[in-house]
């Protein structure tokens, strides 16, 4: 294909969601150790190949079908949660849309019996052990591996907007982190992980992936754990840095986000114009103001080099992508993150639940089990 062409053929940005739900005993609210083996049987048949076990047995992922526009991706996560909800059920369990655990110890959690599990703990040892976490991947389809890249690096820069609506990890054993997103202070542990380097071509990153490959180190790409990484399986750019959206419409609002601004990039390129490119060293520092405060502070503007609200970056974001969102009729779904920055992520509704319970006088467990409760039921919010 020539390059002019190239650029011209735009991408069909088809989407892919995939889910990591926690299952808890209903009664108790806490977090599972084993799951029952005809319970995952079930799943299994229910689901058809849309759900797997995740590395701990109190963890169960699904992933939707592929989908031509948000609308469908919204249905297909619909689906895919009333099944799993319907198949725990007869156990006494239900799963919860939430990145960790208020309060589950991951010294007690046990990992599910599988080849590449067992050498994944044995190789990471108790940084694997602490990975009692979940998270929310989304797919972008995008055919060209040359564009694949180009993409992902200009990327980069919108990754800690995406991560501060969707924060849902601020307890972990119990207490207040004190962070929006716990989940990502323990990912941060294992190796591979954080933001990609910049690649000018496919063929570069095919090239740095097999010195580890050769060396041993990984059996292929998909042992990369980036934020955002060109998926091993699929013709995706795939993003993983967001926390897991406790309501359904927060996370199609997310992964919109996400479809809008890898158009925007693409209309950009057409046009003879780009993203400007920064350094990872500003990026991690946005990357932890979003881990830290989610929505409730500031980034930086790169380009101002100041400080400026979140709120305000929203604006400047969504004015970007209007076009992008006109394009891909999901208009309603970018602008609910207005909706998501006026009443909370699902961090802020489960520090407002625990707090207002202690202030009734409920003990810490108790504080925690509404927590919990408040986590199943808006889990099948929408649904």
């Amino acid at each position: 294909m020539l390059p002019a062409e190239e650029i011209l053929k735009e991408p069909s940005l088809s989407m892919g969601i995939e889910e990591e739900y926690l299952i808890v005993d209903r009664e108790t609210g806490h977090l599972i150790r084993e799951a029952p083996k005809s319970m995952l049987a079930a799943a299994e048949k229910a689901l058809e190949g849309q759900v797997t076990q995740e590395f701990f047995q109190s963890q169960i992922e699904v992933g939707t079908r592929v989908c031509a526009n948000v609308k469908e991706a919204y249905a297909e996560l619909a689906r895919l949660r009333k099944a799993v909800s319907k198949v725990v059920e007869p156990y006494g369990l239900a799963i919860i849309a939430a990145s960790s655990h208020p309060n589950a110890s991951y010294i007690t959690q046990r990992h599910t019996p599988r080849e590449r599990y067992e050498i994944l703990a044995q190789n990471m040892q108790v940084v694997a052990q602490r990975m009692v976490i979940s998270g929310m991947h989304v797919h972008a389809g995008i055919e060209d591996d040359n564009l694949r890249i180009d993409l992902m690096n200009q990327t980069t820069y919108v990754l800690p907007h995406l991560l501060a609506l969707s924060t849902s990890s601020p307890f972990w054993e119990g207490y207040d982190s004190g962070l929006m997103s716990y989940r990502i202070a323990v990912w941060n542990e294992l190796p591979r992980t954080g933001l990609p380097e910049h690649f000018e071509s496919y063929a570069e990153f095919e090239r740095h992936v097999d010195v580890l490959v050769y060396a041993g180190v990984i059996e292929d790409s998909s042992k990369i754990w980036w934020d955002i990484r060109p998926s091993k399986r699929f013709p995706t750019l795939e993003m993983r840095v967001a926390d897991i959206c406790t309501r359904i419409e927060d996370a199609v609002c997310v992964a919109a986000l996400y479809r809008c601004w890898l158009h925007m990039l693409w209309r950009l390129r057409r046009e003879n114009q780009r993203w400007r490119s920064y350094a990872n060293m500003l990026l991690y520092e946005n990357r932890w103001r979003a881990q830290r405060y989610g929505t409730d502070s500031s980034l930086i503007d790169f380009g101002k080099g100041q400080m400026v609200p979140y709120k305000d970056l929203l604006e400047e974001l969504l004015a970007s992508l209007m076009p992008d969102a006109e394009h891909l009729d999901c208009v309603d779904e970018v602008c609910h993150a207005r909706t998501i920055l006026a009443r909370g992520t699902s961090a802020h509704w489960q520090r407002k639940v625990f707090y207002d319970a202690e202030r009734g006088g409920a003990s810490n467990s108790e504080a925690i089990k509404a927590v919990v409760d408040m986590l199943i039921s808006e889990t099948m919010h929408g649904v």
